[in-house]
């Protein structure tokens, strides 16, 4: 299992140590055009601590982001109080309905959710196929022992212990990508369950967030979740290989998550790439995205607090980028890149485009 390296953990560790310090101070941060106010995806947490830090040490600006998860980055750009949400999943109708306005959906990079247990004794990376994954998370699969959990499995020791599901207790961007293989790949969830950001989990117990469902794995023998690759790597996890459409077992990793999302993304951005016809590509990746109000004079916003959000999101987007790979999500395509680019630019105030 590949390693952080100590500098890059430091980095990670002084980047979150200062994003918590600051905490999020909507009142006073209002008035201040120099602190931009962000909240929600987990997911894409790790990547933007280290972003953030750097913006703040090359630009002077302060980025207060709250890793609370894609559902309440949403409801918190819904009600005003940030500047930019981050979600896993593109609004859905309802969240669309109630937001009543254009949003932008600006595309940051790409990852991979994992399946991460806890087997005492077991090194091996343990493979899954489709139809496995489903029945377990659908309660179907309830032992270690299960003959079809071994029959994918010949050669590795598998204790016999109960599986205990842990899944998220938030609305989750990454609950989206996850349930949306998992809708494409079991007619049974299909129709059982569904796809979404939040679902009614027919098993297990929640976690807030994926550092939650990441503590109840590792503290649970026998425990199986889905998070992205880069928690599982810090709390040193476990992760299954899938099998993917072609038939191959992938390991999750930025090669394959970047075969996945080798697709032309629309106009709007908005596509979930799980379950991809790539023959290497992991079959659970998705990318994550910042959603911000296309019009940018509301709530008495200066056109420079709007223009330093925007300038923040094309470093991003840009000299940005450097940070995915070390931190195991996918950077964005050049051609993803020509269409986050568009997208920004047309961003307004008072109708008129931010970005020349």
């Amino acid at each position: 299992m590949k390693k952080l390296s100590k500098t890059f953990r430091q980095s990670l560790a002084a980047a979150a140590l200062l994003i918590v310090a600051a905490g999020v101070q909507t009142k006073v941060a209002a008035q201040d055009d120099k602190t931009i106010l962000g909240a929600g995806s987990s997911f894409v947490n790790p990547l933007f601590s280290k972003m953030f830090y750097d913006y703040n040490q090359k630009f002077g600006i302060q980025v207060n982001y709250q890793s609370i998860g894609s559902g309440g980055g949403i409801k918190a750009l819904t009600d005003k109080t940030v500047d930019f949400g981050a979600s896993d999943a593109p609004l859905n109708a309802e969240q669309a309905t109630k937001i009543a306005v254009p949003v932008l959906h600006i595309p940051q990079a790409s990852g991979a959710v994992v399946i991460t247990y806890n087997l005492p004794g077991v090194t091996a990376s343990l493979k899954f196929t489709p139809d496995v994954i489903a029945d377990i998370f659908l309660g179907k699969i309830t032992q270690w022992s299960d003959a079809r959990i071994a029959g994918i499995n010949k050669g590795v020791t598998i204790p016999s212990l109960p599986i205990l599901i842990a899944h998220r207790s938030d609305g989750s961007g990454t609950t989206a990508i996850f349930t949306n293989y998992l809708d494409k790949v079991s007619p049974d969830w299909h129709t059982k369950v569904g796809t979404g950001g939040a679902v009614n989990w027919p098993a297990g117990v929640g976690g807030k967030g994926n550092e939650g469902v990441a503590g109840l794995v590792k503290q649970t023998p026998g425990g199986i979740g889905y998070v992205e690759l880069i928690y599982a790597l810090n709390n040193k996890m476990e992760f299954g290989q899938i099998k993917n459409k072609k038939g191959k077992f992938i390991t999750p990793s930025i090669a394959s998550v970047t075969a996945a999302g080798n697709v032309t993304l629309p106009a709007d951005s908005k596509i979930f790439i799980t379950d991809t016809d790539a023959a290497d590509g992991y079959p659970i990746s998705g990318f994550t995205w910042v959603i911000i109000y296309q019009e940018q004079n509301y709530n008495s916003r200066s056109a420079e607090r709007a223009n330093q959000l925007l300038k923040l999101i094309w470093w991003n987007i840009h000299d940005g980028q450097q940070y995915t790979a070390a931190l195991f999500y996918a950077p964005l395509s050049p051609a993803a890149v020509k269409v986050a680019e568009k997208i920004l630019k047309s961003a307004t105030y008072n109708g008129k485009a931010i970005l020349k």
